[in-house]
């Protein structure tokens, strides 16, 4: 199963539509799964005057991006899932990064991939912040899935070895934000046949 999370921030004057993306391999779906997220104005954009230019429809799966005063019809996409600007992080986390981490502890691989413009959100859905707890984001959702599951396991004959990557790329450098320096980069290969 492949899902993208696909936050996006998109303001009259600033006309940014932005999409992260999960990447998550499961064990029930074998399709690519693309899933936006849309977070409201921020308090600059607001006293900026700035108008929402993205219209999003949960039933449909769709989202509609127009310019302020034209006349050119709304551009519109559809997805298998969108979140709008009052979309809770619990909800969020249920409906895409759940089963995904589900999958993994079942054994398969995933990956949970983040894309997108400066601003649009991501970090707030992944990390969002410690307290109050309903607004923790999908990372700490998934290490309290994890272990919690680990725990409700503890005494079995089941061995469990968790290893977690937090990597960031950024103008084309890869880093593991969760490494001693998180400064280092990684080494970025290619092979010459296969890409």
């Amino acid at each position: 199963t492949y899902s993208f999370l696909c936050s996006c921030a998109a303001s009259a004057r600033q006309r940014r539509f932005a999409l992260p993306v999960w990447f998550p391999m499961g064990r029930n779906e074998e399709a690519v799964k693309v899933v936006v997220r849309c977070r409201p104005l921020n308090s600059t954009e607001r006293a900026d005057g700035r108008d929402t230019i993205v219209q999003m429809d949960a039933k449909m799966g769709s989202v509609s991006v127009h310019a302020p005063g034209s006349s050119e019809p709304p551009k519109a996409f559809t997805f298998d899932m969108v979140f709008d600007e009052r979309s809770q992080q619990a909800d969020l986390y249920q409906k895409t990064a759940m089963p995904i981490v589900d999958s993994v502890l079942d054994g398969f691989n995933g990956t949970i991939f983040a894309y997108g413009q400066t601003g649009t959100g991501k970090t707030f859905s992944m990390e969002g912040v410690n307290e109050p707890p309903e607004l923790r984001g999908i990372i700490p959702r998934a290490f309290t899935q994890i272990f919690d599951r680990i725990s409700s396991r503890a005494g079995d004959s089941t061995e469990f070895l968790v290893r977690a990557s937090y990597l960031e790329i950024y103008n084309e450098e890869v880093r593991d934000l969760l490494a001693r320096n998180a400064l280092n980069k990684l080494e970025l290969k290619e092979d010459p046949s296969t890409g």
